[in-house]
């Protein structure tokens, strides 16, 4: 078990960001990672639960112990009570690591009123033997001060050279090329850390070793900076006169505008918090009539205390209703102004959303790679829900495949492509009018980045018209036949993928299943192994992730093809990095009951056993005996896959779609899917209710089965 303690160099460095990011960072190394704060520094006007543990908590699905409260540590380290302090630390310490490979231990922020943190936090990681890992940013320093300030600090600790200072990451550097977006690859990551980190060596002798290291560079980005409207109007204790999208609207830029109209228009711009005097007519009308026009301003924030002419607000209505929030505080313009320049900009124990961005943001510019060899490998490493996302982005990076999105002008799906695009996840196809696409895109403020590549269906929709009657050559499939069927986007796709001009095809925001699957039955057809196309759900537990199959598409296979899909999931399993320990799910375990169905789940285990003899499978199994290891070891003591099954084969389509929704909803479940298999060539589905997210990882998908069919 390893132990890391962060530790920051100062006030403001962002060490709850850092916090988020290293702990999903070693997460994507697989290993079973838990965290700890051992001291509560509340902010002020904090009243709920420490800000770190609760984000934690929230964002990374931990249960951390509760830290020490603040002034009952101070009142005993008063008393001369240190070593009975770090005495329970260690208790807490101890509950934090229970089935843990690494724990991320969260060091004291030195402030005004605890200017003592450097002294509690060299004690904690001595008492905890942790590795220690600076946090610092470089608030404007230049190179030389930055470097010094570092040295300092691990002075604290023993000094650079000291085995256990490992190094330090370095977090909010303005001015680095890329700063906007994510690494697309580890290697851009290394050349990113390689150039700051000479720059830095090149200020200190002690820095420039090998035992201590840059072990992140997080570039700085303004939306991850951006509080909710909301976040703002609570801070300045604002009246809301209208919410709007007040919860959902963020905060990019502030606009004091007292000038005349034509000198604030270029202000009125995506994310711009307009504050204005409540009787500046001529000001509220312009923010509505932009927002109307389509640009989603985070808001109006009218000073004075002067609520607008209720004339106004009849005429400004229709941009109220289309989502535009309205507030008002009392204070003048000025006050008003200074008082956002000192905000609290922390992130809300409630903004899951930021706090999500801000966690995979920072995780991607740390070096988990060389953080995973200091830890060492676990037995056997654990496919997390961040390592499985994780690992689909890095493979269909690598990978480099061209899908098709037959929805092509639906606003999900554009902005999806965009996504892919922009990060190298895959080359998308959108097939819809440019100009569909186009118009959806500036609704949406979305940039079409170059290479995104959009083809008119009407251009190209007659030329697959014979190679359509052939592939279906025997079915009677006549040319006015075949072009009414490719007046559907979807078919026209699927031809597109017969014909190796795209590597896979990705549907179904807005159409169903069989819509999206049918035209893969009849012109893609099986792969020469299988003889059946069945499906799998990747469910992202809290813990790991698992494999549920079949889920979606063959409603009552008989013991062949249950054996066959089987396999399949088995497969899929491990080319996704999932070790495969396949359970027949059935209503009883073992030899304990009779039936047909069973009977059938006993016979497509020793038919998948015959056909796979190098798989672990064992069934017919129930559920809990499956899933949980005190009632596998109970059922089935001898089974090798009783109580850590990986792969859940149900029966039948009643069963398979039935849990796994029950699974989804009731424990607030990710789930990845359904992914097709058993096809010569990838076809996807979406859920009709798929988030964008959804869709990006359903294209990185199929670019990864693409890669693994060739």
């Amino acid at each position: 078990m390893h132990t890391f303690f962060i530790a920051p160099t100062g006030f403001g460095v962002g060490l709850t960001s850092t916090s988020l990011g290293l702990v999903r960072a070693l997460e994507r190394s697989g290993l079973r990672t838990h965290f700890l704060k051992p001291i509560a520094q509340p902010h002020p006007g904090d009243a709920g639960p420490e800000r770190s543990t609760e984000l934690i908590s929230r964002t990374l699905g931990l249960q951390p112990p509760t830290p020490l409260p603040l002034g009952e540590v101070e009142h005993r380290l008063a008393n001369g009570e240190l070593d009975d302090v770090l005495e329970d630390i260690v208790s807490r310490y101890r509950e934090a690591a229970e089935g843990a490979d690494v724990v991320v231990v969260e060091g004291m922020v030195p402030t005004r009123h605890v200017s003592y943190a450097a002294r509690i936090n060299y004690h904690l990681a001595k008492t905890l033997d942790a590795d220690v890992i600076l946090v610092t940013a470089p608030d404007g320093d230049d190179m030389a001060s930055l470097a010094d300030r570092i040295e300092i600090h691990a002075q604290t600790f023993g000094g650079p050279r000291h085995p256990k200072v490992l190094g330090v990451i370095v977090n909010k550097v303005q001015g680095l090329e890329n700063a906007d977006t994510l690494p697309v690859d580890r290697s851009e990551l290394k050349q990113t850390l390689k150039e700051f980190a000479l720059a830095l060596k090149q200020q200190s002798k002690v820095l420039d070793t090998e035992d201590f290291r840059l072990i992140g560079c997080v570039p700085w980005q303004d939306e991850l900076n951006a509080p909710r409207t909301s976040d703002v109007a609570q801070l300045l204790g604002a009246r809301t006169l209208h919410a709007g999208d007040i919860d959902q609207r963020r905060v990019m830029d502030i606009a004091l505008c007292a000038r005349t109209v034509p000198n604030i228009i270029y202000r009125l711009k995506p994310g711009a918090l307009i504050v204005t005097p409540g009787d500046r007519d001529d000001i509220i009308i312009a923010s509505s009539l932009a927002s109307l026009a389509g640009t989603p301003l985070a808001g109006l924030l009218l000073t004075g205390g002067m609520a607008p002419d209720p004339r106004i607000l009849e005429l400004c209505q229709p941009a109220l209703d289309s989502g535009l929030p309205l507030m008002v505080v009392d204070s003048n313009s000025f006050n008003t102004a200074t008082n956002l320049d000192r905000m609290n900009r922390e992130i809300p124990i409630d903004d899951s959303g930021r706090a999500t961005r801000v966690t995979d943001y920072v995780a991607s510019h740390i070096d988990h790679a060389w953080l995973q060899r200091r830890c060492g490998t676990p037995n056997e490493l654990r496919m997390s829900p961040p390592a499985f996302r994780y690992e689909l982005v890095r493979r269909a990076q690598k990978a480099g495949k061209r899908i098709v999105l037959p929805e092509g002008d639906e606003p999900r799906t554009v902005q999806a492509a965009a996504i892919c695009q922009r990060r190298g996840i895959a080359q998308c196809i959108l097939l819809a009018k440019p100009e569909s696409v186009e118009a959806v895109a500036r609704a949406q403020h979305i940039t079409l980045p170059e290479g995104l590549q959009i083809i008119d269906p009407d251009s190209v929709r007659e030329r697959y018209v014979e190679p359509m009657i052939e592939l279906r050559k025997g079915r009677g499939l006549n040319a006015p036949m075949a072009l009414q069927q490719l007046e559907d986007n979807v078919v026209l796709g699927t031809m597109m993928l017969a014909l190796d001009e795209v590597d896979g095809l990705v549907s179904g925001a807005i159409h169903t299943t069989a819509n999206t699957i049918r035209p893969a039955f009849q012109l893609i057809k099986t792969a020469p192994e299988y003889n059946l196309v069945s499906s799998v759900f990747f469910m992202l537990l809290q813990e790991q992730v698992l494999v549920y199959g079949d889920c979606a598409v063959n409603p009552d296979p008989n013991a062949e093809e249950l054996a066959e899909i089987a396999i399949q999931s088995a497969r899929s399993a491990a080319s996704f990095g999932i070790p495969p320990r396949v359970a027949m799910i059935s209503y009883s375990t073992g030899s304990s009951g009779t039936g047909a169905d069973v009977d059938k789940v006993r016979e497509a285990t020793r038919l998948a056993r015959e056909k796979a003899p190098d798989l672990l499978i064992d069934g017919p199994l129930q559920y809990d005996a499956a899933a949980i290891a005190s009632v596998g070891k109970q059922k089935a003591p001898d089974s090798p896959v009783a109580g850590q099954a990986t792969v859940f084969i149900f029966p039948d389509l009643n069963t398979g779609n039935t849990t796994y929704k029950a699974v989804q909803r009731s424990a607030n479940v990710v789930s990845v899917g359904p992914m097709l298999q058993g096809l010569r060539k990838p076809v996807n589905d979406l859920s009709r209710g798929a988030l964008v997210d959804d869709i990006v990882y359903t294209i990185a998908l199929t670019a990864i089965q693409s890669a693994d069919n060739h």
